[in-house]
Parts: structure tokens; sequence; C-alpha cells
């Protein structure tokens, strides 16, 4: 179809020109099975680290290379109807080469048999980044995959960091104490990657991107962490902007995160994109609170600002019990206007992006957009349905979101 020798697989952004790939995706959506969204199953994670999304199945490959672990929920049969998940775990093994040999920068210094050691340690921790991403989160992971090779796989790693960090949180234990301090200490390893010391195989990827992409900073992923530990401390929010705050930290950093990495139009800045990555963020986080209501309520959790429960005359009490009112159904409306209106926020700054960053971004942008659909089309019940996009409603929104990103 693009040129490709019989058997060859090409990644999607090389295959085309620009000529061939709108016709690409029209073809996608109509029905091909696409490589992307084999073996990417959804998990669980309470935070959205933008774009971590839960729930779904499906089946997952297991790379040679990669340590698998099973989920089991309570009361579940080990193995029963389910794929094993990539591990994230931060207590992992560390890399087996020597501190000189785990992150040299100047390559001049290493020996031939230490360069090639640390070449295959990074192709198996890349590999590793991508299949935590594709089994945790499916419509991030789609978008990605239309990102050039290297910007894709540096973005897996990003995802990989942030998904450990969600798991550090989520993982059972038995008090608060012992989370803050593998905070603590999952900071001082953040720290470590940007000074080019790796602990394990997965930090491996992160200082190979941070090397590569020099603009990246260490900020959004400390605010990241300071996220979790307001998860912590807060269940509550009294107003829109104390939820800002969390939304931000928990997923509005992944766009700082992954600017630079994206990279920028020819008359724009990192500046100017800024503020549309944030409010993608936002949004997504906006949407993720929306969809697992039902979810959290059962944890006593309810992120639906104070403020807004007031006014349209619904307790707390009522949405913990799952109560659909009429009262309800407008404070669900309300929010699902507001998260749309964060949408178009992020819109404007799609273009800003690097050409070949705008289709990825678009294409996420709409996959997670219409997840607010799908609220409105279960008559706004999120106590106990569950709103998601299947894998060919996904895919049909691509021709789409090509044409949204062509120049007028």
């Amino acid at each position: 179809f693009c040129g490709a020798r019989p058997g060859e697989q090409q990644p999607l952004q090389s295959m085309c020109d620009q000529r061939y790939r709108g016709a690409l995706l029209l073809f996608l959506a109509g029905g091909a099975h696409s490589a992307w969204v084999a073996g990417a199953v959804s998990g669980r994670s309470r935070h959205g680290v933008a774009l971590a999304e839960r729930g779904g199945s499906g089946g997952a490959g297991r790379g040679a290379s990669l340590c698998m672990v099973q989920t089991v929920a309570p009361g579940a049969t080990p193995g029963a109807g389910r794929a094993a998940a990539p591990s994230t775990d931060a207590e992992g093994p560390p890399l087996p080469l020597t501190a000189g040999e785990r992150f040299a920068l100047d390559e001049k210094t290493m020996s031939p048999a230490a360069l090639a050691r640390r070449e295959e340690q990074l192709e198996r921790s890349y590999e590793l980044c991508r299949e935590i991403t594709a089994h945790y989160s499916k419509t991030f992971f789609m978008g990605t995959r239309l990102f050039p090779p290297d910007k894709a796989r540096a973005v897996w790693a990003v995802y990989a960091w942030c998904r450990r960090t969600d798991d550090i949180v989520d993982k059972p234990r038995a008090d608060r104490t012992s989370l803050r301090t593998e905070l603590t200490e999952w900071q001082r390893r953040l720290t470590d990657v940007w000074e080019g010391k790796p602990y394990d195989l997965i930090d491996l990827a992160l200082a190979d991107t941070v090397r590569k992409f020099p603009a990246l900073t260490i900020t959004p992923f400390e605010d990241m962490i300071k996220g979790m530990v307001m998860d912590l401390d807060q269940n509550r929010f009294e107003t829109f902007e104390e939820l800002y705050v969390y939304c931000y930290r928990v997923a509005g950093t992944v766009g700082l995160m992954t600017m630079p990495i994206m990279g920028t139009a020819d008359g724009y800045t990192e500046e100017d994109a800024l503020e549309p990555a944030l409010a993608l963020g936002v949004a997504l986080q906006l949407t993720n609170i929306l969809r697992d209501v039902g979810e959290d309520r059962h944890r006593q959790r309810i992120y639906i600002p104070q403020e807004d429960l007031r006014r349209f005359g619904v307790s707390e009490q009522a949405l913990i019990k799952g109560v659909r009112s009429d009262k309800y159904v407008a404070l669900l409306k309300f929010q699902i206007e507001r998260a749309r209106e964060w949408y178009k926020r992020a819109e404007e700054g799609v273009n800003m992006l690097s050409q070949e960053a705008r289709l990825p971004v678009r294409a996420s942008l709409d996959m997670y957009s219409s997840i607010l659909d799908k609220i409105e089309a279960n008559q706004y019940d999120n106590f106990e349905k569950r709103a998601y996009t299947t894998k060919w409603e996904k895919l049909a929104l691509l021709p789409g979101a090509w044409l949204k990103t062509r120049p007028k």
C-alpha cells in the first residue's frame, strides 16, 4: 500500500508521505485490523495521568525480556479471563550494569562491550515502556503510534514513569506512612535519572530520553509527585480552583513533560503552546473524574467540587448512594460542558505543534473527549455504566482528526 516490501512492518509515520497518510487513515478506519491496538489492554488507575485509561478488555502479548505479573481482583481466580499486566513495580531489580556502564554520557569513554550491553538494555527498556503504555492506556497508546519512532519511544518512557508513580499510590499498604516514605525515595530516584544514574531498566529509558531531549525539565515530574501526595491528604475539593491545582499536578504536567518531545511549529514557541497543553491535561482529568464517579464513590472520594454539589442541590450522601436524580443529571450536564470548554481551549494549541505531533495530539483529544458523549448516551448514569469508546469507534475518529490538522 505504501511501498513496503511484503512482510515488512514500518512505523505509521514513516510508511507514507503526506499524500497517502489520509488514505491510510481512511483505510484503517474502514475496518483494517490495526497493529496499534493489538495486545493493548486497559488497566485501572485512580489518577488521570493525562491519559491513563481504566477498564476495557483485550489480549496482551508477552515480551521475551518482560517481567509480567498477574493482578487479581479480590475473590477472583488467578489467570481467569485476564491477560497478565506488565510489571511497573518500583522495587524491581537494579540494572545488571556497573555504575559506570549504566548511563555514560560520553559514549567514547565506553568499551565496545560496555556500549553493546547498554544498547541492549536500552532496547529492552523502551520495549518495556511500550508494553506498559499499550497495556494501561489504549487511547493514549493509539495516539502515540502516530509519532515518528524516536518521539513515540520518548513518550512511552514518560508515560511509564507516570504510571509507576501512580501505582506507588494505588498499591495496597497497611498505612500511609510507608507511602510518604516511598514517594520521598521516588523523588530521589527521579533526581538520579536527571543526573544520568537510572536505577532500573524502566528508569533507563527515561534517562536516555532526558539526554536526547535536553529541553525536558524535572519540574513537571516533581509536580506530579506533589499531586500524588495531595491525593493522600484530600478527598474533597471545595472549589473548582482547588480541583484545577489537582488536575494540573496529576494530568496537566504531562503536557509539560511531552512538549519538548513534540516540538512546535515555525512561528510558535513552547511558551505559546503551554496554556493549550495545560488545558488538554485539565480536560482529560475532568473527563476521568466524570467517567469514574461510580468507582470513586466506593472509596468515599468525591472530586466534583463541593460548591457545585450545593449549587445543584446534590448531597454527598445521595452521590455516594448513586442516586441519579434530575438534580444529579443537571449537575453532570454542567460538568460535561465545563470539560468541553477545556477541550476547546486545548484545540487552539494543536496547530502550534510541529506537523508530526499534530495528528497524534488531535486524535487523542477527539478520542478522549468522546467519552463525554458516551456518558450522555448512557443517560448520565455514571454510577453503574462505564463510559468508553471501542477500538473501532476510535479508528473511525482518525480521518476527521487528520482533516482538522491539515493546513487551511
